[in-house]
């Protein structure tokens, strides 16, 4: 009879991608074991500290639980340690997030922001990872990564994974059983499920067949489905009216992913205008099925609903309307979130004028009169990571995204711009990359099949010539064509 396996302990720091890291454990055929006890840290055979957020408050709330000894110690005696994103960062001492704020002491090194002004901050997609020779956990791959901040130097004693963003940076680092991730392996795919196998000591027979992503050294372009959701239901419509059925959420999910796809993304179409929360259930069976990143939006109207997400399996929370009836809400859910995870879903509809956009709310029912890109750029200085510009004029139309709209944002903030809005062709897809997006959503055209995931990004990877890592040139506030 086998014996069973002893639960993973898995740090309850309070950092949003735990039910990402625990859905990857047990997928391994693991438990995971939430704890925030010292003497479970310390006496577990194999630990992991998730992290999203800021360095000094999860800084502080390892300190408050009495696990950053335990940590510490587990980690400088090399004892099986997985620490990702975040947890990575916080082996150092120091970190420019939060100055004054010491983190774990394992390295000596600094955590350093991206200086680079050309840069779009957050780092957020999937970037080529190159692993030093001697690794035992770590090969050469693509990695989901979401940071502003990153280490530089590999230290004395560490094999160091790299990748580049304006520079090279630490991707990851190991040394006897501790396994520090920049990346999030939990979101890296069939390259991240392998890597988190080694690590928990399980044979890898060979290379996953995984999507081919070009080799060069800059953040990828993502392409994003899209699943609007109703009654658990998958639907899509023209311009956000006369809905209809498009399948199961998480049976397109799986389909999805397999395609090929970079992130996913849930939109509760109903959510806000019925006056209701998202339906978590509908999210957690997603994110079981589900090892890519997954960002979810509607309903969100404090920061209690964006928490039940992320409890549920979402990485990031998208908020709309009600960001805008208080803009307040973006500072909030940046600062117990992190920035990663603030995503500002803005949809925008050309002024009955032709002057420019204005914001539309409660699914395009609502005119605000605000203006788009200046709403986009409030957004960025509030918290927000990513935007995710939706234009309401070519919603479900096929005519191909508003570049006009989307060069404007893009040459006004420095964030992650996702497109969205009325693809037809890869062609299109491609038209949303040289207008400065950093990821290209669509919904029609894998729902209809007319196309899948895979086949749109080889013939992306021909028309696409604008390298990600730098911002498009500045169209200014208010571009109208």
């Amino acid at each position: 009879m086998t014996e069973p396996r002893p639960p993973i302990a898995v740090v309850r720091t309070g950092a949003a991608n735990v039910a990402s890291v625990c859905a990857a454990i047990e997928r391994a055929g693991f438990t995971p074991r939430l704890t925030g006890e010292p003497g479970d840290i310390e006496h577990a055979e194999k630990v992991v500290l998730p992290g999203v957020g800021e360095f000094g408050t999860v800084a502080r709330r390892l300190r408050e639980l009495g696990v950053d000894g335990p940590l510490r110690e587990r980690m400088l005696a090399g004892r099986p340690t997985l620490a990702i994103c975040l947890g990575m960062q916080l082996l150092a001492r120091h970190s420019e997030e939060s100055l004054g704020v010491h983190g774990l002491g394992v390295v000596e090194s600094r955590v350093r922001r991206f200086e680079d002004t050309t840069l779009r901050i957050p780092q957020l997609g999937w970037n080529a990872v190159v692993a030093d020779q001697g690794a035992r956990y770590l090969t050469p791959g693509f990695a989901y990564f979401a940071n502003s901040y990153r280490m530089t130097e590999c230290p004395d004693g560490w094999t160091a994974a790299r990748a580049d963003h304006g520079g090279p940076f630490i991707a990851a680092l190991e040394k006897d059983g501790v396994l520090a991730c920049q990346f999030h392996p939990e979101l890296s795919g069939p390259w991240g499920r392998d890597l988190i196998d080694r690590w928990l000591g399980k044979a890898v027979d060979s290379a996953p067949d995984e999507f081919e992503r070009p080799s060069v050294d800059a953040v990828m372009p993502r392409v994003i489905p899209c699943l609007d959701v109703k009654d658990g239901r998958v639907v899509k419509g023209v311009k956000f009216q006369g809905l209809r059925d498009a399948g199961d959420p998480v049976e397109l999910a799986r389909a999805y992913e397999a395609q090929g796809a970079d992130e996913l993304v849930i939109l509760d179409v109903s959510a806000t205008p019925e006056g209701r929360g998202h339906a978590v259930e509908t999210v957690a069976a997603v994110r079981r099925a589900l090892s890519i990143p997954l960002t979810v939006g509607g309903g969100v109207r404090e920061p209690d609903d964006a928490g039940r997400l992320l409890d549920a399996g979402a990485d990031k929370v998208g908020v709309n309307t009600a960001a805008v009836e208080k803009p307040s809400l973006i500072s909030e859910l940046a600062a117990r979130f992190g920035v990663q995870c603030t995503v500002v879903a803005i949809d925008a509809a050309r002024r009955e004028s032709g002057a420019g956009w204005e914001v539309v709310t409660r699914s395009g029912t609502h005119r605000t009169g605000i203006d788009a890109v200046m709403w986009c750029a409030e957004s960025e200085r509030r918290g927000a990571g990513e935007i995710l510009l939706t234009s309401w004029d070519r919603d479900g139309t096929r005519k191909g995204y508003d570049l006009d709209l989307l060069r404007g944002v893009t040459g006004t903030v420095r964030l992650p711009v996702i497109a969205s809005g009325g693809v037809d062709t890869a062609e299109h897809l491609a038209e949303g990359i040289e207008a400065g997006a950093t990821g290209v959503l669509a919904a029609s055209i894998f729902h209809d099949k007319d196309h899948t995931v895979g086949s749109v990004k080889s013939e992306m990877a021909g028309l696409v010539r604008t390298p990600l890592r730098r911002l498009a040139p500045a169209g200014g506030p208010g571009v109208s064509a």
